[in-house]
């Protein structure tokens, strides 16, 4: 087992830092075996949504990121809760790692960049997630054996995989160098995602668990893969129903098709005053023969602006 200078024990300028050892064999009835071999179905299955797959291919709209932070910050608030609270239990304790993993505030950071200082009014738990973050708060009060099934699936999963996904999100989305926007994948106090993981693994194997006990936390996390699952299904729905940003950043436009009340962007504006949805407004206009005119005549050049956008 790597042996480390454990940040979270001592004073917040303090970074987690490892010293090369070799592995400690590991044995097949160890938690992180049962984990690894017990949710590999699953892990598959999650990296072949929809969502996920076209999010490795950098087809992500950047309204549809947003949507997608706001999700990990209700879960990640809900999950950061319950580690707080059970930080000092036995079944837990040895994993509660603070200053190197939690993401809440990483994520404040994201949502002002995207949404501003007024970010809390302008997003909200939906329903998928609402679902997975009850479960995060019952298992914390009720089973906090169980919580590092939730602990392992995420954490694990944003120092690995999700390092890919940062990259692909700074590229896709023309974020900052700077990595605003991305402030979640940024774990500044870990000085080696790799011997971290291992650390994180071996306190696991270390925990005083029965063979029963251990089954249940291998289901739980198998739940939890569930849970993003249907996170990620509910985003992909969302995302059909949103068009292309502008060049220059600006709002998705409504498509047009079903309940107006279901655009992202102007579900936040009924009930106010203001113009109706500028696709019906749109319509309306080019019925005029004049328009349709100059529409015609543009046809060229939009299939060619549109062509370029795509590539």
């Amino acid at each position: 087992m790597p042996s480390a200078m454990e940040g979270s024990e001592g004073g917040e300028g303090e970074i987690m830092r490892y010293e090369e050892t070799e592995d400690d064999s590991v044995s097949p009835t160890d938690l992180s075996e049962l984990l690894k071999e017990g949710t590999k179905e699953s892990h598959d299955r999650a990296e072949n949504t929809q969502f996920v797959k076209d999010f490795l291919k950098g087809r992500i709209k950047k309204e549809l990121f947003k949507l997608a932070t706001a999700a990990l910050y209700f879960t990640y608030s809900a999950l950061e809760e319950e580690m707080d609270r059970n930080k000092d239990n036995p079944v837990f304790a040895p994993l509660y790692f603070p200053l190197e993993l939690h993401r809440r505030e990483a994520l404040i950071k994201d949502l002002k960049y995207f949404y501003g200082e007024d970010w809390e009014e302008k997003i909200q738990c939906s329903e998928a997630t609402q679902h997975y973050v009850d479960r995060i708060h019952h298992v914390g009060q009720h089973e906090p054996e169980l919580l590092v099934a939730h602990a392992y699936t995420r954490y694990m999963g944003d120092l690995s995989g999700g390092q890919v996904l940062k990259k692909v999100a700074q590229r896709a989305l023309k974020l900052p160098s700077t990595e605003e926007g991305i402030q979640f994948y940024v774990f500044d106090n870990i000085s080696n995602a790799q011997q971290f993981k291992q650390l994180y693994r071996a306190r696991m194997n270390a925990l005083d668990l029965d063979k029963n006990t251990k089954e249940r936390i291998v289901e739980e996390a198998n739940r939890a893969f569930k849970f993003n699952m249907q996170v990620f299904d509910e985003l992909d729905e969302t995302g059909k129903s949103l068009t292309e940003e502008a060049q220059d950043g600006g709002f998705p436009v409504h498509d047009g098709k079903g309940d107006l009340r279901k655009c992202p962007y102007y579900a936040d504006k009924l009930g106010k005053a203001g113009p109706s949805c500028p696709w019906h407004a749109a319509v309306a206009l080019a019925k005029q023969p004049l328009v349709q005119l100059i529409l015609a005549a543009c046809v060229a050049v939009a299939a060619g602006a549109a062509a370029w956008y795509v590539m």
